[in-house]
């Protein structure tokens, strides 16, 4: 049995790229990370160390700084579309290629024209994979860190001989929250308001996970991606992933106090993760 390549392929991850946007006095920045890969016949690359068809990566970061100022950022999803078709059209040896951005938000302060302070731990997210032919876009919202303090249970689970857990009708819930949700093929090739898009979906998964009474995270989870999908037409499907960050009340009898569901530790692992799609009928 010879021994032949495998699939592979290359490309410069997180570039870090700051753009600050001066077209008038007030000033608008964006604070972004992108990864890049390329597909190809990079063969001879692997087997003889030729390089004649590799562009470097470092070639392939000085494309992302170039892109900002040539294209611009209006929104992440052009951009790596921008980014990604570049690399297939202009870059022979290449067909296929993946963009991946995450967006770090930045807030005024006071509504001041050039000051601005981090933005909580939400991170936009996008994937863009395109070929000579057509293009695939994945976005998202990863570290989106929710809590609700009560409208949750957990009971009525199954119990064998190592079940320790009690059941509980009213419990903490909370998550850090990864969403990512797939683009109809005609939306892309359309283009959507990504923006918005984005809002539509982040605010139906809020809105679910805030007023359905939770009897397990799964059933959250589950209204929550069906939200979102009516919510936005042009999705597909939308994949939650969230790890379950326990709540564990303090017993606080040692010291003559009660604890009447106030006061908790935060546990950061183990923890329980549930990870779920939900996509529309008839898609795969």
């Amino acid at each position: 049995m010879g021994i032949v390549l495998g699939a592979n392929h290359y490309g410069k991850a997180e570039t870090r790229l700051f753009r600050i946007v001066r077209d008038d006095r007030r000033h608008v920045v964006r604070d972004l990370n992108v990864s890049t890969a390329l597909t190809g016949d990079f063969t001879a690359a692997h087997l003889v160390g030729d390089q004649a068809h590799v562009l470097p990566t470092d070639s392939q970061k000085n494309t992302v700084f170039a892109f900002a100022r040539s294209v611009g950022i209006a929104q992440i999803e052009d951009f790596a579309l921008a980014l990604a078709r570049h690399f297939v059209d202009d870059v022979a040896p290449v067909t296929s290629a993946e963009v991946r951005i995450e967006e770090f938000g930045w807030e005024r302060i006071s509504d001041h024209d050039h000051a601005f302070r981090k933005a909580g731990a939400e991170v936009r997210t996008t994937c863009v994979t395109a070929d000579s032919r057509d293009a695939q876009i994945v976005s998202g919202a990863r570290d989106l860190v929710l809590l609700k303090s009560t409208g949750s249970e957990f009971a009525d689970f199954l119990v064998d001989d190592y079940t320790t857990l009690p059941p509980t009708h009213d419990r903490v819930l909370a998550t850090s929250l990864t969403a990512t949700w797939s683009y109809s093929a005609t939306a892309v090739e359309r283009g959507v308001d990504w923006a918005a898009a984005y809002d539509a979906v982040r605010g139906a998964l809020l809105d679910r996970f805030a007023n359905v009474h939770s009897l397990a995270l799964q059933q959250s989870l589950w209204e929550m991606g069906k939200a979102a999908l009516e919510a936005q037409p042009d999705l597909t499907s939308i994949e939650l992933v969230a790890p379950n960050i326990h709540h564990v009340a303090v017993d606080l009898s040692p010291f003559g106090l009660d604890n009447p569901g106030e006061v908790f530790h935060v546990t950061d692992r183990p923890y329980g993760l549930i990870e779920v799609t939900v996509q529309r009928d008839g898609d795969d």
